[in-house]
């Protein structure tokens, strides 16, 4: 049966808003996309309606870095270790769904990924253990390599496993007692190098993580699809942005994930605008080099939640991004850094029917992204 939803704002992209606007869905795919009349035109006899005079119909937000293994609370690394976060995955993938998000990439755990197969949820892409070294950042997802042979055996495993993307932990991490520091590398261009081309041996990219300066650039140098975090660490408060980097990511077409959750306000509070500044900056000085900018926010981590995609965004506002530029990145930029341009990322005839229908109008402010009124992944509402 067709679906039709009219609203009187309609996005098919935040740069082309439509007044008066209609999505007609079909076999959970968009069929039609435009002004009310010409929509309501090519439905089919006995079709579904939905009306949202006051709302607005928008393509359907991304995560692209979350944890679905981990439950945001300070307990989290414990609860996975013991087991217990993992009967909690299936409702964080609901409420991020009911939050707006209708794409979802997990960078750990590929048993939550096999055990979500059945679920009606968001798109899930997901990149099974973590590439890292004995004793390494996240070494505990089982993903610890000694060799480039051991390295190439993972990537076999994870591919078997149906993993969408490799991760490598190119730099350390807070979260690893024992492990190299944020800023410290724990692979070089080299290794990169053999982890990139074995991952694209099995048609994979590659997602490095990667809060050092070091280890950006030895990851770009590699060719890597994303970098994480991207910090440019080089001490616990110093940063050194790289130009030159920044330029052969934007010319590899290479995407940066801030995976900045709802928490950027602790801390900025925490470490006073100056120092925020330094650290989020990075942001507008990326996208001043070209590069892409993606929607993630490391949900899972302490406080990290899964249900708030607009507190992460509007990390972009307090940086002086203009609010049609945030939601391009919460779509299509996110839908195009992950290879999904030609299935979602913006309500168009023919891709998929991943919609968010929300109270008010995003553009005017971001808060309306917290009135969802239905959301649809694939066509299948929430």
């Amino acid at each position: 049966m067709d679906t039709l939803i009219t609203a009187g704002r309609l996005l098919p992209r935040p740069a082309t808003p439509v007044t008066d606007g209609a999505v007609l869905v079909r076999d959970g795919v968009l069929a039609a996309v435009g002004p009310r009349a010409e929509v309501l035109a090519q439905a089919a006899p006995g079709f579904a309606r939905h009306d949202f005079p006051t709302g607005t119909i928008m393509a359907g937000l991304f995560n692209v870095h979350v944890h679905l293994s981990f439950d945001a609370s300070r307990e989290m690394l414990a609860n996975f270790l013991d087991g217990s976060s993992l009967d909690g995955a299936r409702s964080r993938l609901t409420s991020m769904l009911r939050s707006g998000v209708t794409t979802v990439r997990d960078l750990g755990g590929a048993a939550v990924h096999r055990s979500l197969d059945d679920v009606a949820a968001p798109r899930l892409l997901a990149s099974g253990p973590p590439i890292t070294v004995p004793d390494g950042h996240c070494h505990f997802f089982g993903g610890a390599t000694t060799s480039d042979a051991s390295i190439r055996s993972l990537i076999d495993e994870n591919a078997a496993a149906g993993a969408d993307v490799i991760k490598v932990m190119a730099s350390g991490g807070q979260i690893t007692e024992g492990g190299a520091d944020m800023w410290e590398s724990q692979f070089d261009a080299r290794q990169l190098a053999v982890i990139v081309a074995h991952a694209a041996s099995h048609g994979l990219p590659v997602a490095a993580h990667a809060h050092g300066a070091d280890a950006i650039e030895a990851a770009v140098e590699a060719g890597v699809s994303t970098i994480e975090h991207c910090s440019f660490l080089t001490g616990p408060r110093s940063f050194d942005r790289r130009d030159p980097v920044a330029a052969s990511m934007a010319a590899q077409g290479i995407s940066a994930c801030s995976t900045s959750s709802r928490n950027w306000r602790t801390i900025v509070e925490k470490l006073g605008d100056d120092v925020a500044q330094a650290m989020y900056g990075r942001l507008p000085w990326l996208e001043e080099h070209g590069v892409r900018l993606l929607a993630g926010t490391d949900a899972g981590l302490p406080g990290s939640v899964f249900d708030d995609p607009v507190g992460a965004l509007e990390l972009y506002e307090w940086l002086g991004f203009g609010r049609r530029r945030i939601l391009e990145i919460a779509t299509e930029d996110s839908a195009a850094g992950l290879g999904l341009a030609g299935v979602t990322g913006r309500l168009e005839p023919g891709l998929a029917a991943d919609v968010l229908v929300v109270e008010g109008d995003p553009l005017a402010s971001l808060a309306a992204l917290r009135n969802p009124l239905l959301v649809l992944a694939r066509g299948l509402a929430a």
